[in-house]
């Protein structure tokens, strides 16, 4: 009865929207709790959807539109001018596990709308429209598709007023993603070339992050320029000449996340909006914590020796995972790659290997081995003999761009992996765009200025402290960071954050592989405190929630791991920071049910002499009212409830 009820309201609304056509040119889409709308006027094809926020107020806030809907395809420019048809259904729910991430139970509910265009050339295109609680996803269909049609670009335009604050990264010649976050207020809006996710102030109250999600084996990526005449952002597809092989086609998803900052941390639809996988999650699939050779040796998995001391590392902290990093097909001093995995086995550490995707840098001093995941054959022999060893994951690195070829090849990867029960950790490669509910065996993806660029150049000794508090609010959000964190001593380069800054980073940095990055002997010099709590540390999470911050200032954040909370701070300034925190959500309410065991590390002495000193270790009985971090300090608390 209650099916019967829905569906007839269905009806009865789709009737009355189709009606509604017939009379205006005008439609309006909300979300299903009323605070975003979205309008589309069919005579106005230079603002194709207007999007609002219900403010505080009750009043409609005019947040951004899209300026043009099309695509550019091979066969000329598919414009949608010619409003033709509308249709809207019921509010759809969804709900599903993830096994990796900011939250184990994901759950969301939209309302969605099927727009369709009538070209000049009569091909008819059709947009696709969620408008969730928390942001808005379009997509692209063709119903039917002429044989050999590609598609080349998009005329998506994304029209943000100027003047408010946005943070972009500049889109990088060689796709890798690994730059700053830079802040403007847009006039760089008509030179520029900029990757997602881009993050925009669009009102006092209201953010968005500009993303996509669902990139399949047929698509290329895109990231923003600047449209020709204006200083809107344009979505750019990569290179593309694959025909689309099939008598109807989906793009992939554009989606803007909208709401406070909170609601943009807390966001989870990136994956809400991805296929859900072909089959249930395996059992195979196991974050943990992983002793990481690669930042203090940059050619150590090369000697046999270097690499017996990650392995005793990960023993002796007992964390699972061991990454051999790249060159491993050269070791010696003593052993080889078998006898690095049975040691490893000896100890109860599981062993995670480095490959060269061999499609981007295979010359002028690349590290190996090459070739031998390109071709069909030589992965699955590989694979197999990865499993038939006991790997439990492969690193593979150094992708070519965002193209189609690209794309392909990684879904190629991560399909074949999972048949041989290989989680994967992509290195030098695009970001996450909702692969991660798809293939769960994808546990992580770098596309970040990560610790690794303490190496060769000074890149983050001056500019570190900001840009962590930034990624919180822009990268992270949209899927996991392999940033490797946490490194107490210096590489090639110094580091001016704290040790409690660094600590902070763990928690701060969701990646179901979280890569350590510092030398054996430098965690174990920690206290006995800070060894423990790698021992313990989640790698994902059962609940994410922002307490406090601003992107490149100071970022307070809280996970959840079951009846613990990690609650992870760090100043982004060179002055010290003093925070009053609102406990008031998620913990209050569970404090004064539970008698919490509650623990505080924090920043040490400012001119400590030895390890000790630079930590404040110390339980509390209740969260503190006031926190003060450091110069470019931090901390963490964990919050174990107990009845």
């Amino acid at each position: 009865m209650k099916n019967l009820l829905k569906q007839t309201l269905g009806a009865l609304l789709t009737l009355t929207l189709l009606a509604a056509c017939e009379a205006t040119n005008q439609h309006t889409l909300t979300s299903p709790n009323g605070r975003l709308a979205v309008t589309i006027d069919a005579l106005a094809p230079d603002s194709a959807m207007v999007v609002y926020a219900r403010a505080t107020d009750g009043t409609q806030q005019p947040l951004f539109c899209i300026g043009r809907l099309g695509l550019q395809t091979s066969h000329g420019t598919l414009s949608c001018d010619s409003l033709i048809d509308f249709e809207a259904w019921p509010t759809e729910e969804v709900s599903y596990v993830m096994p990796t991430g900011k939250r184990s139970l994901c759950s969301n509910r939209f309302n969605a709308y099927r727009l369709s265009y009538a070209t000049t050339d009569g091909t008819e295109v059709c947009v696709q429209v969620r408008l969730y609680d928390d942001g808005l996803a379009f997509r692209y269909e063709l119903p039917s598709v002429s044989d050999s049609l590609v598609c080349l670009n998009e005329e998506t335009t994304y029209c943000i007023p100027e003047g408010q604050p946005r943070f972009l990264q500049t889109y990088k010649h060689d796709d890798s993603y690994e730059n700053f976050y830079e802040p403007s207020t847009g006039m760089e809006a008509k030179t520029g070339h900029w990757a997602y996710p881009a993050l925009f102030q669009l009102s006092n109250e209201v953010w968005g992050l500009v993303a996509e999600s669902d990139i399949r084996a047929c698509h290329s990526a895109s990231s923003l320029r600047p449209s020709a005449d204006s200083l809107h952002y344009r979505v750019s597809l990569a290179a593309n000449s694959q025909p689309i092989a099939a008598e109807s086609w989906q793009g992939a998803w554009r989606v803007v996340v909208l709401g406070s900052l909170a609601d943009v941390v807390g966001s989870t639809l990136i994956t809400d909006v991805a296929p859900a996988p072909a089959s249930e999650v395996p059992e195979w699939v196991k974050p943990g914590v992983v002793s990481w050779i690669y930042w203090a040796h940059n050619h150590g998995s090369r000697d046999y020796q270097i690499v017996k001391q990650y392995i005793d590392m990960a023993a002796t902290l007992k964390l699972p995972y061991v990454l051999i990093d790249a060159e491993w097909d050269e070791m010696g001093n003593g052993g080889n790659i078998e006898d690095a995995l049975a040691y490893a086995k000896e100890l109860g550490v599981k062993v995670l290997i480095w490959y060269n995707s061999s499609t981007a840098w295979v010359s002028h001093g690349a590290p190996g081995p090459f070739y031998r995941l390109n071709k069909p054959e030589d992965r699955e022999r590989e694979f197999a003999w990865l499993k038939e060893h006991g790997v439990a994951g492969v690193k593979i690195d150094f992708f070519q761009g965002d193209t189609q070829p690209t794309m392909a090849y990684c879904i190629d990867l991560l399909e074949s992996a999972q048949r041989h029960q290989l989680m994967v950790n992509f290195h030098g490669a695009t970001i996450p765009r909702g692969w991660q509910r798809t293939y769960p065996n994808l546990m992580t993806v770098e596309a970040v200025y990560g610790a690794e660029w303490y190496n060769n150049r000074p890149t983050l000794t001056q500019r570190a402290a900001a840009h962590n508090a930034t990624l919180p609010f822009t990268r992270n959000v949209i899927g996991p960071m392999d940033y490797t964190p946490c490194t107490f001593s210096d590489s090639q380069h110094p580091h001016i954050t704290t040790h409690a800054h660094e600590l902070a980073l763990t928690v701060l940095f969701e990646s179901a592989l979280q890569h350590l990055a510092d030398r054996p002997e430098s965690y174990l010099a920690q206290p006995s405190d800070v060894q423990e709590f790698f021992t313990y540390l989640p790698a994902a999470w059962d609940d994410t929630r922002l307490i406090s911050g601003k992107p490149a200032h100071h970022v307070v954040l809280a996970r959840r791991k079951g009846n613990t909370w990690y609650i992870a701070g760090i100043n982004g300034t060179d002055e010290s920071l003093m925070l009053t925190p609102n406990w008031e959500q998620p913990f209050a309410d569970q404090i004064s049910y539970c008698k919490p065991l509650i623990y505080l590390y924090a920043d040490g002495h400012t001119n400590a002499t030895t390890e000790a000193e630079r930590w404040h270790i110390t339980p509390l009985q209740a969260l503190p009212e006031v926190i003060t971090m450091a110069p470019r300090g931090g901390f963490v608390i964990t919050l174990t409830l107990r009845k």
